[in-house]
């Protein structure tokens, strides 16, 4: 029975899925992705960050459908997408979305925006060629290395976690077994400052349940190295707009006044009263802005 649950099953763990009626299964770069696709119009890639899945961004998929062909994949190793091999990194996550987005055979993203580390890789995506998009919008973006003792223990760390073939299952199934005490998830939600919707907490339990969602989002902080992009940023080719919360335990808003002082491109907007899960607790908010984005 424990085997069975290492990975998440469509037929069980996805029954309730948010608009599970939008969601896809396909193969694209080697893997078998989820991915959900609603709504008509221009491309818009919306990217949710390390640990989460295609849930976060289910209040914003009917807001947004009614005026983008809105595309919400699984990250590689997140909930139902399988793992990237051998390294999940920023530029092997990038190339691994310019993949899906070819098979899917829709036309090029004309916006995209990126929650945390996904707004690293939207900014990868477009850095490299693969998303000639209008702008891109950075959802509490985590988009520069950590400063100070933080930043030089978390890398170290988060290597040797991810780095051998005992470890990582050891710590996986801990945490795993650690997701079942109900308060133990409800810390890690306090955690990011925000309070999310009770639907979208108890998606975040069934995830930090599964060893393999676990794994695949500590194979990703192993492999992340925010150091090139930091350096690139000043070459974006599109605005940058920043949306920031000042309750966010996770990015400080301070990181979105920092990429502003580095891109004449970027603009930043204060999200008030909201955690590093702002577009969980302010769904219309967050899809006007990305909308404002895209007026210019």
């Amino acid at each position: 029975m424990e085997a069975q649950r290492r990975r998440l099953a469509w037929e069980r763990d996805g029954a309730d899925w948010p608009h599970r009626a939008h969601s896809r299964f396909l193969q694209a770069g080697g893997l078998h992705w989820h991915v959900q696709v609603a709504g008509q119009g221009p491309v818009l890639l919306l990217l949710h960050g390390t640990g989460a899945s295609s849930h976060s961004m289910a209040g914003l998929l009917p807001l947004l459908s009614l005026r983008f062909t809105v595309v919400v994949p699984d990250l590689p190793g997140h909930a139902f997408t399988d793992p990237l091999q051998p390294a999940p990194g920023l530029p092997a996550m990038a190339r691994a979305l310019a993949a899906l987005l070819a098979v899917l055979d829709l036309a090029p993203p004309a916006l995209v925006a990126g929650h945390s580390a996904g707004a690293a890789i939207g900014a990868q995506l477009m850095l490299d060629g693969h998303a000639p998009a209008r702008a891109l919008v950075s959802m509490n973006g985590a988009l520069l290395p950590f400063d100070g003792v933080a930043g030089l223990l978390f890398a170290p760390l988060a290597r040797l976690i991810g780095g051998g073939p005992l470890l990582p299952g050891l710590v996986t199934r801990l945490v795993a077994r650690q997701a079942r005490d109900d308060r133990a998830v409800q810390r890690l939600l306090d955690g990011t400052g925000s309070v999310v919707p009770a639907a979208s907490a108890a998606l975040y339990a069934r995830l930090v349940r599964s060893p393999a969602h676990v794994a695949g989002a500590l194979a990703m902080m192993a492999h992340w190295d925010l150091r090139p992009l930091a350096d690139a940023l000043p070459r974006l080719p599109v605005p940058l707009w920043l949306l920031a919360s000042d309750r966010d335990r996770m990015v400080p808003p301070e990181q979105a006044r920092a990429v502003a002082r580095r891109l004449r491109q970027a603009r930043v907007l204060p999200l008030a009263g909201t955690g590093h899960l702002a577009h969980e607790e302010k769904p219309a908010e967050v899809a006007a802005l990305i909308q404002a984005a895209w007026a210019g």
